[in-house]
This record gives C-alpha cells, structure tokens and sequence, in this order.
C-alpha cells in the first residue's frame, strides 16, 4: 500500500508532527485559561455584557493588526513568529497565575489580559495556517488539514474539561498548567522541518499590504465560503454565553460548564476524523451549506433547552457540522493561494473567523442583556439559516463546487 494513501501517513510527514504538537498544546493551554476566565469574569460580575467584553478585547487587536500580520507572515521565517507568540503566551498566562494567587486579578485584570492574548493570537494564528503547505505537499493537504483539525479538536475537548477541574482544584492551577504547556508548544514550533522554502518576498507597498483583500474579493468561491462562516457564526454565536447557561439556566457548577465547553469539540472531532480518513470528494459546496444550515437548527434547540444531556447533544452536532465548514475553508484557502501570498490572506481569514467568534461573542452578549439568553440564541440560529439560504443566491458558484483540489 503506497503510504500516501494511508490515513496516518501524514503524521509521519517530516516536520508535520512538531507542526501539530505545536498547534495542540497551543490550543490547549489557550482553552484552559479560557474557561477559567470566563468562569472567574462571570463569577465577580455575574454580567452578560463581560461576558461579551471578553470576546470584543480578543476581536480588536485582531482588527488592528490583521494588514500588519500578514505581511510580517509574508517576510519573516514562520517558525520565528510562532516561537515568539508562544513564549508571550507562556509569560502572561504565568503573569495571570501570579496574579490569581496574590487575589490582584479583577475583571479589568482579566479583560486586559485577553486583549494581549488576543493581539497575541492574530499573530499566531494566520502564520502557522500559512506554514503547513510548507510542510506537506498539495496533494496532502485536505488530509493534513483535518488530521491537525481532529487533533486540535482532542485538545478543545480536554482544554475546557482540564480548565474546570483545575479551577476547581485551585485558581491558580489552569493558569500555571497553561504556562508549561504554552513553553512545550513553543519548543515544537521551532522544532519544524519545512521540504519547500518561501518564494522570494514582494516589497512592501500600499498595494501589497492589502493584496490579501483583493485577492480574496477576486474569487467568488473563496469570498463566499469565508463571509458564510463568518456571517453563521455571527449569528448563531449563543455558545459565547455558556457561563450564563451554565449557571442560570442548567445549574451547573465549573465542571459542568467545562463538559458544556467540550461538546462541541466532541462533535469535531468526530467529523474531523471522519474527513481525515474520507475526504471530501464530491458536492463539496452543497454538503458544506447543509452543514451550516444544521448548525443553525442545533443553535436554537440548544438555545431553547432546559435539559444539559439534550445541551450536550446539540453542542455535539453544532461541533460536527461547523467542521465541514472549517475543514472547506482551510483547504481552499491553502490551495487557491500563491505561498507568496498565504500569510496576508490566512490573515483576511483568521480577521473573518475572529469576528464572527469573538465579535460574535461580544454580540450575543449585548443581545442576551438585552433579551435574555435563550432569545439570543434562537434569533441567532434562525439568522444563520437564512445566511444559509441567502448565500446559494449571492454566492452560486458554491454550489457547484464539487472537490477539493483547487
């Protein structure tokens, strides 16, 4: 059997593994503090509009600096800039530690320290989504993409579940856990071999720095898939208000918010190692437009349940059918773009995908002081579903999509 074909091949692709792990402890460590923050901020305010704060600090930096982030991605060894994001990381999660167990840490502390790890990860993100075609060739690429999908869904799965008992162990424990691990990711990052060399980097001119935007605007497809995602998960964010349902609605303490935190995880990872193993191959557009349209329908029976088991099960489907999402998105951002290129556009995508989870977060937020949780989440699943409908007019050429392959 010629090991290319086989599902695990891509592990063992020389540098791919540093490249993950990196991405793995990343992630975990991010949505250990993660939970601890939003459980503490909800805890000393017990406010829908912190909870929304939380996403606008992540979201703005992202704003700000996504034209900055691309080129520096475009000009600069991407390794270097992953080892560099991750070391701040380590710093302030161990800062957060210190400060929870000297009891200095207050909402403003909390918010403060999410915008640095928001401006942190607008860094981070983009650069290492632009380093993986550098690392396994084309052919490859959708199983590469959803190999390191499942295995950082793994992480999310453990990350929030591993935040709450620690939390609930003792404050400081996530916030220090997540300093170690944020070092181990970093001692991978730079630890990646990369088999192809970046192209010979542009000048930078006011035309380039915005080339990632009309390069994306030139390309119906890759427009269409990206504003999708970003406008479904806009609306159908009622998951940025996990705390709230958590504590107000189904009566669950730290750990139960972390099992709430992990099922959508559950759900990816799922579906991730089913594309891993079987891509996608056929009516690729058609089949990721049903997925965000059942996204949209397991947002409002979330939203409308008083039930955690029948909770967790909605948050496992909305997990699931927003993989086929991320998983279409990645591999046509990779394949469609020059590696000159893939830095300032991952980018323009990581600004969508930031706002429509951290903006979105910030939105439901407003939206749940104003309306109550549970109406939020319905009008926003509702949306999502006509987003749905609305895209297979404005965005046709999605659903002729067929494959994967550029």
């Amino acid at each position: 059997m010629d090991i290319s074909q086989s599902p695990g091949s891509v592990l063992r692709h020389p540098g791919y593994l540093n490249f993950a792990a990196s991405r793995v402890f990343s992630s975990l460590s991010f949505q250990s503090i993660g939970i601890a923050m939003g459980w503490m901020i909800y805890e000393q305010t017990h406010s829908a509009f912190a909870l929304g704060l939380v996403g606008l600090c992540q979201f703005l930096p992202m704003a700000v600096l996504t034209f900055v982030v691309g080129h520096v991605a475009d000009r600069f060894d991407r390794r270097r800039i992953g080892l560099v994001c991750q070391v701040i990381e380590a710093v302030t999660a161990l800062v957060l530690a210190i400060a929870t167990w000297q009891q200095w840490l207050t909402p403003a502390g909390i918010l403060a320290a999410v915008t640095v790890l928001g401006a942190v990860v607008a860094f981070e993100r983009p650069t290492m989504a632009a380093l993986l075609p550098n690392i396994v060739p084309a052919s490859m690429l959708q199983k590469a993409v959803a190999t390191s999908t499942s295995l950082m869904q793994t992480a999310m799965i453990i990350g929030p579940s591993l935040g709450g008992l620690l939390y609930g162990l003792h404050p400081v424990a996530p916030f220090a856990i997540a300093a170690l691990l944020f070092a181990v990711a970093s001692f991978n990052v730079i630890s990646i071999r990369m088999q192809w060399s970046p192209a010979k980097r542009e000048p930078v001119t006011l035309a380039s720095v915005f080339a990632g935007v009309s390069f994306i605007r030139s390309r119906p497809v890759m427009l269409g898939t990206i504003s999708l995602d970003l406008f479904a998960v806009l609306l159908g964010g009622a998951t940025a208000l996990l705390p709230m349902f958590a504590s107000d609605i189904l009566h669950a303490g730290p750990w139960g918010l972390g099992f709430l935190r992990a099922a959508p995880a559950v759900g990816a990872l799922a579906m991730s190692i089913v594309l891993a193993r079987r891509p996608l191959s056929s009516n690729v557009g058609r089949k990721m437009l049903a997925a965000v349209a059942v996204f949209g329908v397991a947002t409002i029976v979330f939203s409308l349940s008083t039930n955690i088991a029948l909770s967790v099960l909605a948050l496992f489907v909305i997990g699931a059918s927003d993989t086929v999402s991320v998983v279409v998105r990645s591999s046509l951002v990779q394949l469609l773009t020059p590696d000159e290129m893939r830095g300032r556009v991952s980018a323009v995508n990581s600004l969508f995908i930031g706002t429509s989870n951290q903006l979105g977060e910030f939105e439901s937020g407003m939206m749940a002081a104003a309306l109550g949780p549970v109406a939020t989440g319905v009008v926003g699943g509702l949306g999502t579903i006509v987003v749905v409908l609305l895209w297979m007019r404005l965005f046709p050429d999605l659903t002729k999509v067929k494959t994967l392959q550029g």
